[in-house]
């Protein structure tokens, strides 16, 4: 009893409580670094579905029910509480039913065609065995992780494939009595075969065909044979019809039905092989039979062929599983292939007299109702191939009713206990077919969305419950008087720290600069463009991001971007001498090969090329593209690309898309050349060419006066707006885009929030001697009036920019930047609208936010959205998750601020100081509070809205992991006051600054080290920021003089 009753008391202890949210967090950590090294399939091998991950689950709930009686949670005042812990139990019950219960594929159906077949997202062994009379199939659900990486197996892949048991497998069955086993050997995803050579192999012809269109290998053993199109080949296996190549004596003789001709390579003597007639087979020699192309390189070779993970997963898409087929007592290993949403190709074993038929990969289920696809609609983005929407049009079919649908992204098809989804479409072969997602989980989708509701109303009724722990701080707060001389002098220290960047040198004068009258600049910044990616822009836009993308600036010395783009567009060949491609300024490896000084910060477009004409960064970029993990220099090398072929384009003229092709159902909008091409099929093209050249002829005159450019411009404006009108934005919206550019306002806000911090700051050193003066009172609140409008002014720039878009303005990393500094300061001034520290530290860390915003990393350009971002759903999930990192970075700007604190305290000052700590904490635990509301909120909106748009709520995306993982460490630091031995105010600090890491990692470390839906990096790793690692090692320098300073206080 005693041994049962510490049991019970360990599980439902608050310190395992504390334990589970590290090791859950750690283990979803380590799983999505497995995802990005390995694939999705070995991280759910691994780590998701294995049975220590759904254990720490089970003592989520075991822990949580056990501490109902403990902390009375069946109480009225803490029915808040029982809600949100006893949603996480209807959360992962939900969770339980998908996996276990449910079932989810895909079905392609071509235009025109009917189906009622799915193919499984689960990937099973399927083994069919008869004795010709009667038939049994035997089948088994199969998750298994690819576990080494070129040969090695890393320790911690090693430990858990060891946890789980491995691979391993074993189906064993009968059949009439007779024993039968399927045994696992081995497993090779995206399998391609290797020959080994071996003095102890077995004899193998080495045969190279070129049937298809590149050169394939093929190892050929005694007695096998191959098939294709013009002809079958045989290794010592002599049968008719076909081009047999067998051992006569200790030579090599080739037979053949059809007449062969030959080409030996080495002294290009031909010939011809007679049909049926036999001769020696000629080593390194051609043989074509039409376009059957074939050659045997060497003589017979020993070894044994092996199956190894190819590079390319679209050229090897099929994964190789070995099995052992034991039949009472008789073995034979099998290898079957196969992938996830492929059938699979059956290979068939006759053993004791039994047929075996074994196969792996999706299998196909029947649904009970058929599909056909009446049409299936890709729209573009205007003069674009990238996909805007898509749409299936539907008639469903069964033997109760016939009806028509239309399912297209966020638009599902609910029938008869399955959901449809549009998923994806396929155009090879000019074959249109759609791809749905099917998904049959209706239980477990309610159960969990149960789950979600009651999490939604714990929440909330946590925030406004008058008995919730939230409230009771909110109460002690307003009790406790705030600031210090100290505590401002500490945080000034702070922004004396942050210099902002030193002014960059100056470049020489550009030697091709004209001075083009300003009318001209003005006119032309407003003729509107369609750009590569569909979107249509004023000039002005255009010029601005052109500009910026090639030198990082938004001049070029002393020459505006709307300047630059005129002469470009009318003087583009002057341009090739100007040094505009901007190139860092630590790679001098790069400027060694182009030949420039290592001072020079841009290159111009004709040194990137020698006097052949040839590219000279040919070869780094071609090594650099195909390296997943690029070092600094390599990724240097693919920006400089990156830019000089943007420059190329421009003055070739094919950025510049000025001319809407006549009525043309795509909106494509054509370049002068693309025109020109055109301009003798349609006369309204020619003559619009030619006004254009004369514009640029015109534009070179220096008097206006004399000039007849704005006339012409007129022209291109007139055919604009009357052959482009259905999209070509109005009026309106380019003015505001217009002053929207002029006025740049994220990027001054950046200053003028700084400007007003420091102003807010100074007011509460001077409160600290005129504690009861008006006039401080009164700069108070002016200061306050201050942040308060740039706050209503960054507001309003959301506004313009959701506009101009037509999208929310939270879709990428630059308006993700911008709207979590709006969501900081928001927050700042709801939670810390009494204390001028907090205001100021909040507009700080705005500020802050906003100068990462406009680092050289972050593109500002406005884009269009892939058709599943195109959501109402995107509004609400981003909004609210994007806004929370808001209150963690109030609290990890304010877990500094208290580390501070704890270093500076002495005897004189400790109860003043104790007093500002209190309040700060406070603050900080209301700030993480509503942080880790909005946060979880955020990430199960998300999940709905997954489920929503393509049938799974949770996928274990990085993104979505990332964000668990984030929940579950600012849980663990909400839950630190109730564990023994992890209370007190100090610790919560420290705790609060590390926390944010989890943040920078979902937001950035997941955007730009690992692969997934939600990267902005494309599958591409990059370093660690420096300012990042600073910060690090700032907090942990904090954090040990704190712990050191707060010892000897206790001591003393």
């Amino acid at each position: 009893m005693k041994l049962l009753k510490k049991i019970t008391s360990i599980i439902i202890s608050t310190r395992l409580t504390a334990i589970l949210f590290l090791l859950f967090a750690a283990a979803m950590g380590i799983a999505t670094f497995i995802e990005n090294d390995f694939n999705t399939e070995t991280s759910k091998a691994l780590v998701f579905n294995t049975w220590w991950f759904n254990g720490i689950l089970l003592l989520f709930i075991i822990n949580f029910l056990g501490n109902i009686k403990r902390y009375r949670l069946l109480n009225k005042d803490k029915i808040s509480i029982l809600l949100l812990h006893f949603s996480f139990i209807i959360i992962i019950l939900g969770a339980g039913i998908t996996r276990y219960v449910s079932f989810e594929g895909i079905m392609p159906i071509n235009e025109g065609e009917t189906s009622s077949i799915l193919l499984s997202d689960q990937k099973y062994i399927i083994i069919a065995v008869d004795d010709n009379h009667v038939e049994k199939t035997v089948e088994k659900k199969l998750l298994l992780a690819q576990n080494r990486i070129d040969g090695d197996r890393p320790f911690k892949i090693a430990f858990l494939d060891f946890v789980r048991g491995g691979n391993s497998f074993s189906i064993v069955d009968d059949f009439w009595g007779i024993p039968f086993e399927v045994s696992y050997l081995n497993y090779v995803p995206n399998a391609k075969s290797a020959f080994k050579e071996s003095k102890s192999g077995e004899s193998h012809l080495h045969f190279v065909e070129s049937s298809g269109k590149e050169r394939k290998d093929h190892y050929l053993k005694l007695g096998a044979r191959l098939s294709f199109p013009e002809a079958d080949v045989s290794f010592q296996n002599i049968k008719e019809g076909v081009v047999n190549i067998y051992y006569k004596g200790n030579d090599l003789y080739i037979k053949s039905h059809r007449e062969l001709s030959f080409t030996v390579m080495a002294t290009q003597q031909t010939g011809v092989v007679t049909p049926m007639i036999e001769q020696k087979l000629k080593i390194r020699t051609l043989y074509e039979l039409g376009d059957f192309q074939f050659v045997v390189p060497s003589p017979v070779l020993k070894g044994n062929l092996v199956y190894e993970k190819a590079g390319s997963i679209d050229d090897y898409p099929l994964d190789m599983l070995k099995v052992n087929l034991n039949v009472n007592g008789e073995s034979r290993e099998v290898e079957v292939f196969g992938a996830k949403f492929f059938k699979g190709t059956p290979q068939k074993v006759t053993i004791n007299n039994l047929n075996f038929t074994i196969a792996y990969g999706s299998k196909t289920m029947k649904l009970p109702f058929a599909i056909k696809l009446n049409d299936f609609i890709l729209e573009k983005y205007p003069g674009s191939n990238s996909p805007k929407s898509f749409m299936s049009r539907l008639t469903i079919k069964s033997s109760e009713e016939a009806f028509d649908y239309d399912v297209f992204m966020n638009n599902v098809l609910d029938h008869n206990g399955y959901r449809l989804f549009q998923s994806s479409y396929d155009e090879a072969g000019g074959l249109e077919k759609t791809i749905l997602s099917v998904n049959h989980d209706k239980i477990g989708t309610w159960v969990t969305y149960v789950g979600y509701m009651l999490l939604f109303s714990g929440l909330i009724m946590m925030l406004m419950s008058p008995t919730s722990f939230f409230s009771k701080q909110r109460k002690k707060l307003r009790k406790l008087k705030t600031s210090t001389l100290t505590i401002v002098l500490i945080f000034l220290g702070l922004l004396a720290n942050a210099q902002s960047k030193s002014k960059e040198e100056k470049i020489s004068v550009l030697e091709t600069t004209r001075n083009i009258p300003i009318e001209y600049v003005d006119e032309f910044s407003k003729i509107i463009l369609q750009d590569p990616g569909g979107r249509m822009k004023p000039m002005n836009t255009f010029g601005s991001e052109l500009l910026r993308k090639l030198t990082k600036k938004d001049k070029l010395q002393d020459l505006s971007s709307d300047q630059v783009v005129l002469s470009l567009f009318c003087e583009p060949e002057k341009w090739k001498d100007v040094p505009m491609v901007f190139i860092t300024k630590k790679n001098s490896r790069l400027r060694d090969k182009l030949g420039i000084p290592h001072e020079q910060k841009f290159a111009a477009l004709s040194v990137f090329f020698d006097s052949n004409g040839r590219y000279v960064l040919a070869d780094e970029v071609s090594k650099a593209s195909k390296k997943k993990i690029k070092n600094k220099y390599e990724q240097s090398v693919m920006d400089v690309d990156g830019r000089v072929i943007l420059l190329y384009l421009a003055i070739q003229g094919d950025l510049f898309k000025l001319i809407p092709l006549p009525n043309d159902d795509e909106n494509t909008w054509l370049t002068i050349r693309d025109a020109k091409k055109r301009e003798f099929t349609d006369s309204r093209l020619m003559t619009l060419v030619n006004t254009l050249t004369n514009y640029k002829v015109a534009i070179k005159r220096d008097k206006v006066q004399e000039s007849n450019a704005s006339e012409l411009l007129l022209t291109l404006k007139d055919f604009q707006e009357k052959y482009g009108n259905d999209i070509i934005p109005s009026k309106n919206k380019v003015e505001l885009e217009l002053f929207y550019n002029k006025y740049d306002i994220f990027k001054n806000l950046f200053w003028q929030y700084m400007m007003s911090s420091l102003l807010l700051f100074v007011v509460v050193i001077i409160s600290v001697f005129k504690d009861k003066s008006k006039i401080i009172s009164i700069l108070t609140k002016v200061a306050i009036a201050i942040v308060v409008l740039l706050f209503a002014y960054h507001t309003i720039g959301l506004i313009i920019r959701w506009y101009i878009s037509g999208h929310a303005p939270w879709s990428n990393g630059y308006e993700s930047m911008i709207y979590v500094a709006w969501a900081t300061l928001f927050f700042g001034l709801v939670v810390g609208r009494k204390s001028g520290l907090t205001i100021a530290s909040t507009t700080f860390v705005t500020s802050m936010i906003l100068m990462v915003a406009h680092w050289n990393w972050m593109d500002p350009s406005i884009g269009n959205l892939v058709p599943v971002l195109d959501s109402y759903w995107l509004m609400i999930h981003v909004a609210i998750i994007v806004a929370s990192y808001g209150p963690f970075a109030i609290g990890m700007i304010l877990g500094m601020l208290t580390l501070l604190l704890f270093i500076l305290k002495n005897k004189k000052n400790e109860k003043k100081l104790n007093k500002v700590i209190s309040e700060l904490t406070i603050i900080n635990e209301l700030a993480l509070t509503i942080g880790l509301v909005m946060l979880t909120v955020g990430n199960f909106l998300g999940a709905i809205w997954a489920n929503e748009s393509w049938g799974r709520y949770w996928g274990w995306d990085p993104k979505e992991t990332w964000a668990l993982i984030s929940i579950m460490v600012y849980a663990f630091i909400i839950h630190m006051r109730v564990v023994p031995g992890l209370r007190g105010k100090l610790k919560y600090n420290i705790a609060s600054v590390f926390a944010f890491s989890a943040i920078l990692m979902t937001y950035l470390g997941v955007n730009h080290l690992l692969s997934g839906l939600h990267s902005y990096a494309a599958g591409e790793a990059a370093p660690i920021p420096n300012e990042i690692i600073g910060w690090l090692i700032v907090s942990a320098l904090l954090s040990l003089f704190a712990i050191l300073k707060n010892r000897t206080m206790i001591t003393s």
